[in-house]
Formats: structure tokens, C-alpha cells, sequence
């Protein structure tokens, strides 16, 4: 064989190869492709149906269902009410799908709760069948801590949940002062400081400190500045 002879041959092999090489690339594409989207279904529509049968249909399709929530409706209890994502969506396999399922129609009406305390309101709610739901703080003078201020929904109103959220007053916000800079001054000074500023509470703790006259305060907790309630206790450390 010679020269050229080898170089063509050569010229083929390579492009054989590439062939080769570029037919490998293709069917790889295809094939993750496939798994790709092999691994997407459909979301079913659920709503009306049963948790029973939501499950059976979900589960075919590879998905899981996860309950979001219980609410009165007019359907039938443990039927889904609600469902995200929306039928006709598409999936990947073993993604969670939450529903919300049907109590059944609720007669109760929603009782007065306002003013009542939290303990109270408990109370009255389990005795309706109603639960407890989100309950948020606020410091509100005018109303004695633990009391209920808002409900929601309000009284009156007919249940479609068995949760009643609730504003609950947290009393009156303590009142707080600004931390004065005490380091430097003399104990009884720093002492008449604290007083004047509404700050009572004081433990002065001795310490070794040669570099300070005696008696002086050398470091303090809160720091300067500091935001302090009035029942917080000031520590001094005094230079013996």
C-alpha cells in the first residue's frame, strides 16, 4: 500500500468514526429525551372524587397525594373540595399532589370569642367541634393580656372551616430605655444614672482591675445604647 493509498484509507476510517461517534450522540439524545418526558403524566381531574379514589387514580399515574387540608363544603365528607396542581398539568412521576377534602356540610355558627380569653376561646371551640387556628400577638394596653381582640371569621357567620384564626392581646409593651455609658465613672455615680433613667435593677460585680481607681466601673451589661427593658438587670463590674 502506499502513500496514498494509506492516506485515503485512513481519510475513510476517520470518517467511519465520526459516523459512528455522531449516530451514538443521537440516539443518546433520544433516549434521555424519552426518559424525560416517559417520566411526565397528566394530572387527573379529582375534585367530587373520594380520597379513596383519588389515591387509586394518583397512584396509577406514579404521583402521591398529600391532604392540605379538611373544609365544610356542600359535598360529601372525604370528597376533594380542592386540588393544586390543576387537572391537565403535567408531572413528573412521584411529585406530591395536595388535596383538600369535604367535612360535610357544617350547621354550626361561629361563636362570639372577642374579649373572651385564649383559654376560653379554646374551649368554646371544642365544644362546637371547631379548632384553634393561626393565633397572632399584638402589645395592645387597652386590652388585658391574653384576650381575644379579632376572629376571623367573625361571630356569627357560618362555619366553612373547623380552624377560627385569632388576634390575641399581649397586654401592654413594657416600657425600655436606651443604656447609658456607665464605663469610667464612679459606682455611686453610674448608680444615680441609672435611676434617673428608669433602670433600678443593679448587680455590681467586683473585680481585679489595678488600671482603675477603685470603685470605678470598668465594664457594664447591656452595652451603650443598648434598647433595655425596665425589669432587665443592669450588671456593673467596679474596680476593687
Amino acid at each position: 500500500m502506499n502513500l496514498k493509498e494509506r492516506f485515503e484509507w485512513l481519510m475513510r476510517m476517520a470518517l467511519l468514526i465520526f459516523i459512528l461517534a455522531a449516530a451514538s450522540f443521537l440516539s443518546a439524545i433520544t433516549a434521555i429525551r424519552f426518559a424525560i418526558h416517559g417520566r411526565e403524566v397528566e394530572m387527573p381531574n379529582l375534585v367530587g372524587r373520594t380520597a379513596a379514589d383519588a389515591q387509586t387514580m394518583l397512584s396509577a399515574r406514579g404521583l402521591r397525594m398529600k391532604i392540605a387540608d379538611r373544609v365544610y363544603s356542600d359535598l360529601p365528607a372525604e370528597q376533594v373540595v380542592r386540588q393544586s396542581p390543576t387537572p391537565g398539568m403535567r408531572m413528573k412521576v412521584s411529585q406530591p399532589v395536595h388535596v383538600v377534602l369535604s367535612l360535610g356540610r357544617r350547621t354550626v355558627t361561629i361563636p362570639q370569642l372577642e374579649s373572651k380569653s385564649l383559654r376560653g376561646a379554646r374551649i368554646e371551640l371544642l365544644r362546637l367541634g371547631l379548632e384553634v387556628g393561626e393565633i397572632s400577638n399584638i402589645y395592645l394596653p387597652e386590652f388585658q393580656s391574653d384576650a381575644v381582640v379579632v376572629q376571623d371569621p367573625g361571630p356569627g357567620t357560618g362555619a366553612t372551616s373547623p380552624h377560627v384564626n385569632l388576634l390575641v392581646s399581649a397586654g401592654a409593651r413594657e416600657r425600655a430605655y436606651i443604656m447609658p455609658h456607665l464605663v469610667g465613672l464612679d459606682a455611686a455615680e453610674a448608680q444615680r444614672q441609672l435611676t434617673a433613667a428608669g433602670l433600678r435593677a443593679v448587680k455590681t460585680v467586683p473585680v481585679t482591675a489595678p488600671e482603675w481607681p477603685p470603685g470605678t466601673v470598668t465594664d457594664q451589661a447591656p452595652a451603650h445604647g443598648a434598647r433595655v427593658a425596665a425589669s432587665v438587670t443592669i450588671e456593673l463590674r467596679v474596680a476593687q
